[in-house]
C-alpha cells in the first residue's frame, strides 16, 4: 500500500520546485567563473553536451525512484531494493543523504553573504563595493553569523508551513521573481558598450585551451559542472519526485527542469561577461568574481547602486530557492524516518544547522590557520570538496547501479515508473547506455577530479 504523502498542487509547482533545487549558486556563481577560467565558448559547449548525456539520465533515476517509493533517499533504497539487498543498499544511502546537511552547512553561509550585499546595496552603502570589504567582512564572525541565521530561520519557517501552503507557493513567487530579474539584468548587460565582445567570449568556441595542452582538464571541468549544477547524487532531486503525481511521465518534466536550469546559467553568463568586458574586469577571476571583482563594475556603472542591488537580490533569491528545496529534504527525512511532525523536524534541523554552519564562518577568522587542503584553503573548501568532488559523483554512481541492477531496483521497474503517465517517454534503446556506459563516465569524472586534486 502506497504511503500517504503530500503532493504538489500543480505540475508547475513540481517543475519550479525541482528547478529551484537545481538553480542556485552553481548557476549564477560557479558557472560564470569556471567558464571564464576555461576559455569561454568551448567550455559552454562541452557543459551543455555533458548536461544532456550525464546529468539528465541521473536526474531521471532520482525522480523515478523518489516517486515510486514516496520517501527520501535512505527509505527509497530500503523500500525498492530486492529482498536480499535490503540490508546493504540503505547503509551507503545514509552517507550520501548526509551530503544535504553538509551542503547546507556552507551554502547557508554563502547565502548570508549575498543577503548582506543585497541589504547594504539597498541602503545605498557603496563602501560594500570595495575589494577590501569582503575580506574585512569575512574576518568578523558576528556579522556573518547574523545573516546566516536569518537565512536559516526563513528557510525553516517556510518549510514548516507545509508543502502546498508555503513551500510550493513561495517557490513559485521566488522563481517568478528570479526570471524577471534575470531578464532585466540580461537586457541591461547587453546594452553596455563593448558587450558584444563579452558575448563572443562566452558563446564562441575557442580551441586555445586545447592547444595549450589543457584538454583533459577542460573536459573534466565541463563534466563536473554539468553534474554539480543539478545537485545530483544526495537525494535532493529525489524528494521532489516523491511529491509528484503519476499522471505525467517524468522525461517530459525533466526536459523542462533542465531547460530552466540551463536558461539561468546561460543568462548569468550573458550578464557577467558583457559587464566584465565593458569595464575591463578579468572574467577568469575565480571564486572571488562575484564578491570582489564584479563589485568594481557597479562602482563604475551609471546607476550602479540600483543595478548592484538588483544583481545581489537576484543572487540571493537563486540561493534561497535552493536552500528551501534542499532543507525540505531534511524535513521529509525527519517525518519519514524519525516519525516527527513537520514543525518539529524543521525546528530540530534548523537549530542543528545553525550550530553546524559555525565552522565554515570561523574558517575565515578564528580558525583560518586550519588549511585542510593546502595553503590558502579553509573549512568551506573542505566541505565543498567532500560534497562536490566526492558525495555528488559517488552518490550518482551508487544510484545508477541501484536502479539498473537486479540486486537493486531493476531496469524493468525503473523504466516502468519513469514512463508511467502521459507525456514524453524515455527510449528503451538507452538501457545499455544507462546500465554500462553511464557508470563508467561518472566514475571517470570522479577519478579525474581526484587525480587533478592530489597529483
Amino acid at each position: 500500500m502506497e504511503q500517504e504523502r503530500e503532493q504538489f498542487a500543480s505540475r508547475l509547482g513540481f517543475i519550479l520546485m525541482t528547478a529551484g533545487c537545481a538553480i542556485g549558486l552553481g548557476n549564477v556563481w560557479r558557472f560564470p567563473y569556471i567558464t571564464g577560467a576555461y576559455g569561454g565558448g568551448l567550455f559552454v559547449f562541452l557543459y551543455l553536451f555533458f548536461l544532456a548525456v550525464l546529468g539528465f539520465p541521473v536526474m531521471m533515476m532520482e525522480l523515478a525512484a523518489g516517486r515510486a517509493a514516496r520517501r527520501t533517499l535512505p527509505g527509497t533504497l530500503r523500500q525498492l531494493s530486492a529482498p536480499r539487498g535490503r540490508r546493504f543498499w540503505p547503509v551507503p544511502g545514509y552517507v550520501f543523504f548526509a551530503g544535504n546537511f553538509l551542503l547546507l552547512m556552507y551554502y547557508t553561509v554563502i547565502s548570508g553573504w549575498l543577503l548582506a550585499y543585497a541589504f547594504q546595496m539597498l541602503l545605498g552603502n557603496r563602501n560594500w563595493l570595495t575589494a577590501a570589504f569582503f575580506v574585512s567582512f569575512t574576518e568578523k564572525a558576528a556579522g556573518q553569523t547574523v545573516y546566516t541565521l536569518v537565512m536559516i530561520f526563513l528557510t525553516a519557517l517556510l518549510c514548516a508551513g507545509g508543502l502546498r501552503k508555503t513551500v510550493e507557493k513561495s517557490i513559485k513567487v521566488m522563481m517568478g521573481g528570479l526570471f524577471l530579474l534575470l531578464a532585466v539584468l540580461t537586457v541591461r548587460a547587453l546594452c553596455l558598450p563593448g558587450a558584444g565582445e563579452g558575448v563572443a567570449f562566452f558563446l564562441r568556441p575557442s580551441f586555445q585551451g586545447f592547444a595549450g595542452g589543457h584538454i583533459l582538464e577542460t573536459v573534466h571541468a565541463a563534466m563536473a559542472q554539468a553534474f554539480f549544477t543539478l545537485s545530483l547524487g544526495v537525494g535532493s532531486i529525489m524528494v521532489c519526485g516523491s511529491y509528484f503525481t503519476r499522471e505525467r511521465s517524468l522525461p517530459g518534466e525533466g526536459v523542462w527542469i533542465v531547460l530552466c536550469d540551463t536558461l539561468v546559467a546561460l543568462c548569468s553568463g550573458l550578464i557577467i561577461f558583457p559587464a566584465c568586458r565593458a569595464f575591463g574586469v578579468s572574467p577568469d577571476a575565480g571564486p572571488s568574481l562575484i564578491f570582489i571583482t564584479l563589485p568594481r563594475v557597479f562602482q563604475d556603472m551609471p546607476g550602479g547602486t540600483l543595478w548592484g542591488t538588483l544583481f545581489f537580490v537576484f543572487l540571493t533569491v537563486a540561493a534561497f530557492s535552493t536552500l528551501v528545496a534542499v532543507f525540505e529534504n531534511l524535513a521529509a527525512f525527519g517525518m519519514d524516518e524519525l516519525k516527527w511532525s513537520r514543525g518539529r523536524s524543521c525546528c530540530i534541523f534548523g537549530i542543528a544547522l545553525a550550530f553546524l554552519s559555525l565552522p565554515c564562518i570561523l574558517g575565515f577568522n578564528a580558525w583560518k590557520g586550519f588549511q585542510p587542503l593546502g595553503k590558502g584553503t579553509n573549512i568551506l573548501d573542505l566541505e565543498d570538496f567532500i560534497v562536490s568532488d566526492n558525495l555528488l559523483p559517488l552518490g550518482a554512481l551508487f544510484l545508477t547501479v541501484f536502479c539498473m541492477s537486479r540486486g537493486g531496483w531493476g531496469a524493468e521497474k525503473f523504466y516502468g515508473e519513469l514512463n508511467a503517465g502521459e507525456g514524453l517517454k524515455f527510449p528503451l534503446c538507452m538501457r545499455f547506455y544507462m546500465k554500462w556506459v553511464l557508470p563508467v563516465i561518472i566514475f571517470a569524472v570522479w577519478a579525474a577530479g581526484m587525480y587533478k586534486r592530489f597529483f
